[in-house]
């Protein structure tokens, strides 16, 4: 999503493969040893196997965080739903807190309009996110240059790589959100094709990318805070006293990235989503137009409208994707595993 997204996806992946490795860190020494015959063995391969060796790695790279990403968006998505109708009140989707619009979702229109927008929301994060995920990696050792390991890389230039990661994977797959965004604002039942005609017949190719400076902005701000505090956070649960590679402190700490994450994106969050959902309309607003007409006709305020629904879709969003990441990538590498001793018999 974000100009931050590989970095703070490296950083979260620290942190949650220590919900899993209890029996690694037990066993540092044999690990250490088994480390150092990966890289003996790695050195003697030739360049060709090197390469199949890294497209496997993407492969797999982004098959999980595809698959985990399908399962963190399906779990949130009615709180997403609740929360682009909150913050497009003003266009008459109905006020009031995030239960009272949850609730009037399903009297009027049925449970299953809490899923609206399910197809582009899986195109879109399953896509996104392994495309991120896949060139992080190559964008941050080429960043780095020759003979920098990535242990030292300085902070900046692993921001950078994840920008740039980010930022072209984010930008790819605006329309998909765009599609989302006009299919759970309406309040009845919009189909994928008939949306996608409808949007390319009054604003051509150009109105699937509505709303890409804010939705590329709202990334960089809002990874940009969990990256910064995340960190900070957990130092000081853990000086408190609790075990900071415990579930409960990952937890909280992400709980605390993602509230300070929710008060500076929101307000470009609101941006992004009006723009969305008014692709395919005759009369649009540009950015700074829109920028400018909330606060006058609505007040400061209203662009903190679906403030809650985005800090606990964060939370939950963040937490559910990674640890179905590290149980998926487990699950490939068991298998892999099996199939290779198979293989050798």
């Amino acid at each position: 999503v974000d100009l931050c997204f590989g970095a703070f996806v490296e950083e979260r992946l620290r942190f949650c493969s220590s919900f899993f490795d209890g029996v690694r860190r037990a066993d540092s020494r044999q690990s250490r040893g088994v480390a150092g015959s990966v890289r003996e063995v790695e050195a003697a391969m030739p360049r060709e196997k090197k390469k199949k060796a890294s497209s496997s790695s993407s492969a797999v790279r982004f098959v999980t965080s595809a698959a985990a990403s399908g399962v963190a968006e399906t779990l949130t998505l009615p709180i997403d739903v609740t929360k682009v109708r909150l913050q497009t009140s003003y266009f008459g989707a109905g006020a009031g807190n995030q239960l009272q619009v949850g609730r009037r979702i399903v009297e009027a229109e049925g449970v299953a309009a809490l899923w609206k927008g399910i197809g582009p929301a899986l195109l879109r994060q399953m896509s996104y996110t392994g495309l991120s995920l896949v060139l992080y990696e190559p964008m941050r050792d080429f960043i780095a240059g020759k003979g920098v390991r990535k242990e030292d890389l300085p902070f900046w230039k692993r921001v950078l790589a994840g920008g740039s990661a980010g930022a072209t994977s984010i930008f790819a797959m605006n329309w998909t959100d765009v599609l989302k965004a006009r299919m759970q604002n309406s309040p009845t039942r919009l189909s994928f094709g008939g949306t996608f005609r409808e949007i390319y017949t009054q604003h051509g190719v150009a109105g699937f990318w509505r709303g890409s400076a804010p939705n590329v902005a709202r990334c960089f701000v809002g990874n940009a805070c969990e990256l910064g505090c995340y960190d900070q956070f957990k130092v000081a649960l853990g000086a408190t006293g609790c075990d900071e590679d415990s579930i409960a402190t990952h937890f909280g700490a992400s709980a605390g990235a993602g509230f300070v994450s929710a008060v500076f994106s929101t307000p470009v969050d609101v941006l992004k989503t009006r723009l969305q959902v008014t692709a395919g309309l005759q009369q649009t607003d540009s950015l700074l137009a829109l920028a400018l007409k909330i606060p006058r006709e609505e007040g400061i305020l209203a662009f903190y409208k679906g403030f809650w629904p985005l800090f606990q879709r964060k939370v939950i969003w963040t937490v559910a994707f990674f640890c179905c990441y590290e149980q998926f990538k487990q699950l490939v590498a068991s298998s892999s595993s099996s199939n290779a001793k198979s293989t050798g018999k």
